[in-house]
């Protein structure tokens, strides 16, 4: 007995999206605070996370850890499981992709999804003991459960912007459910290829009004000319944040790639709210404010 095999499913690609105003990150002299391990994070910095919203480590990960991380987002892009299929190309690309080489559709890729179960050396990094570790201590010293996972590329020229917001407008969690974001580099982040820029502290002041506009997003003229603060890392670095810490990043203006993991994570056990309850936080449209 014969079967037909499945049609290969179509690429996904994002919305295309006009680039964003150069007024919308203006990031301020110097940079975020650091401690340079995960070993040196202790009161002090769990009180600044509190305070400011985030916490900025260099050197999160070994050299090696990084590399096998990097080689397993690369397989899969590669199409090296092929039950994974959480690509999502940049819309730039989608006339050129036929045309490109496997090395060069690196360059087209915009997010990876939900990959943790295909591929071991992402799980093992998001699940490493230092990194949960430190996210139990920010959630109340409760058993963090990662509901997140993705890789987020910004490929030379073509990686556009992410722009303001706060994650925890994504997620259907009840409003004061801890949420800590992580943010690995996988390459070297730079202001040029889009860090991370953070409005520190601005986590405190609770659920800003969201729109969707070039994504679900912060309105521009809430940011427009706000002087944020960047937060360049290197491979390995690795940023924690609060879920209603406002941040993005810029379009990338380099030659240069910039690959980064983005796990979130909750105390295990939260029940979820609906969406309707979070819009009546986070949600815009007609709420009498104009974007």
């Amino acid at each position: 007995m014969s079967t037909v095999a499945p049609a290969p499913r179509a690429p996904e690609f994002d919305v295309g999206a006009e680039l964003h105003a150069p007024e919308l990150y203006q990031p301020q002299e110097g940079t975020v605070a650091y401690v340079a391990t995960l070993d040196d994070i202790g009161p002090r910095e769990i009180a600044f996370y509190r305070e400011h919203g985030y916490i900025a480590v260099r050197e999160a990960f070994t050299p090696t850890e990084v590399e096998a991380a990097r080689d397993g987002l690369v397989d899969l892009i590669m199409g090296k499981n092929p039950d994974f299929e959480g690509i999502t190309f940049e819309a730039a690309a989608k006339t050129i992709l036929p045309t490109l080489s496997p090395e060069q559709r690196q360059d087209a890729v915009r997010k990876a999804w939900h990959f943790v179960n295909f591929e071991p050396r992402l799980k093992a990094i998001s699940h490493h003991p230092k990194l949960l570790s430190v996210v139990r201590t920010l959630i109340g010293d409760r058993e963090p459960y990662m509901f997140q996972d993705m890789a987020l590329v910004k490929p030379p020229r073509l990686g556009r912007e992410k722009p303001w917001h706060q994650d925890h407008a994504y997620f259907d969690y009840p409003l004061g459910t801890p949420v800590v974001g992580v943010w690995i580099a996988l390459d070297a982040a730079t202001v040029e290829n889009g860090c991370m820029q953070l409005l520190p502290g601005r986590h405190r002041e609770g659920p800003i009004v969201h729109f969707q506009r070039r994504d679900w997003q912060i309105c521009d003229n809430v940011i427009m000319g706000t002087r944020s603060v960047a937060a360049p890392l290197p491979p390995g670095g690795m940023l924690l944040f609060d879920g209603l810490l406002p941040h993005g990043t810029p379009h990338n203006s380099s030659a240069n790639r910039r690959r980064a993991l983005q796990f979130h994570y909750a105390p295990d056990g939260i029940t979820k709210t609906t969406p309707e309850e979070r819009m009546k936080h986070f949600g815009s449209e007609g709420k009498n404010v104009s974007c």
